[in-house]
C-alpha cells in the first residue's frame, strides 16, 4: 500500500486526485493541502511514500518543496505546465502529470509509484549493506567501502568513487550523512565528507585522497583531530 498526500494551491485539483485515489486500491491518500507549511508539518510527522505535488504555487514552488522533504519520497508533479517537465524529472521525479490529465493517465503514474516502492523494498532486504541513489532517472546501487569521497554543490551532492566514476544526486549534504556509517566517513569540511579509509595524508588543515586534495573546515578542525588522535 502506498501513503499519499497531495499538495495544489487550487481545491478542485485536489478533489481530482482524491477520487481517482478513491479508485484505485493500492494507494491511501492521507490528507491533501493547499499550504506548503501544513504539508511539511504533516511529513515530518507522518512520512508517507508518495507525494502528488502541484509546480506552481504561491511563496515556493513545488520544485523548490522537494528540496525540503525526505529524498526516499516519491513524487509526482501534477501540474498545467509543460515547460517544467525536464526539471520535474531531473528531481528524479516518478511521473509528471499535465492538467488536465485522464483516470487513465493518473492510474498509469501510481502503478509506477507502486512498483518502485516494491522495487526499492526487494532491493534494500536483498543487500541492506549498500545504497540506493537516486541519479540519472534510475536507481543506482552504490558500495559504501568504494567512495573516496563527497562534495556538497548547492542542492546536489556529487559522491566521487575510487575509481573516479562521479554520481551526482539531489541532495543535501545533511541527508547524505544521515545514511552513511560515522565509523567509516567523517565530515571535514561544509562541503565535503570522506572516507577514512581512503584517506592517505592530513597536513596544513588539508586531507589528500588519491590526487584530491580536501580543504578542513574551521568548524570540523576539532573533529578532525579528534580521528587523528584517536589512530
Amino acid at each position: 500500500m502506498i501513503d499519499a498526500i497531495a499538495l495544489d494551491d487550487e481545491p478542485p485539483a485536489l478533489k481530482i486526485i482524491e477520487k481517482f485515489c478513491e479508485r484505485i486500491p493500492g494507494i491511501q491518500l492521507q490528507k491533501t493541502f493547499t499550504r506548503h507549511s501544513e504539508a511539511l508539518k504533516h511529513i515530518r510527522k507522518f512520512p508517507v511514500d508518495l507525494i502528488f505535488l502541484d509546480i506552481q504555487m504561491p511563496s515556493l514552488s513545488g520544485l523548490d518543496f522537494c528540496q525540503l522533504i525526505p529524498q526516499n519520497t516519491m513524487i509526482i508533479f501534477v501540474t498545467a505546465y509543460s515547460e517544467f517537465a525536464v526539471e520535474g524529472f531531473n528531481q528524479c521525479a516518478t511521473d509528471y502529470l499535465l492538467k488536465p490529465y485522464t483516470f487513465e493517465r493518473f492510474n498509469q503514474a501510481v502503478e509506477k509509484a507502486i512498483e518502485y516502492k516494491q522495487y526499492l523494498i526487494h532491493k534494500n532486504t536483498e543487500d541492506p549493506n549498500h545504497l540506493f541513489i537516486r541519479a540519472d532517472y534510475q536507481l543506482i546501487k552504490v558500495n559504501p567501502a568504494d567512495i573516496a569521497y563527497i562534495e556538497g554543490c548547492d542542492d546536489y551532492v556529487k559522491i566521487v568513487m575510487a575509481d573516479e566514476k562521479i554520481i551526482v544526486t539531489r541532495m543535501t549534504m545533511k541527508a547524505m550523512q544521515e545514511r552513511i556509517s560515522s565509523r567509516d566517513f567523517l565530515r571535514v569540511h561544509r562541503s565535503y565528507i570522506v572516507s577514512v579509509a581512503r584517506i592517505e595524508s592530513v597536513k596544513n588543515k588539508m586531507i589528500t585522497i588519491g590526487d584530491k586534495e580536501i580543504p578542513i573546515g574551521s568548524s570540523y578542525e576539532e573533529c578532525v583531530k579528534g580521528f587523528i588522535n584517536a589512530k
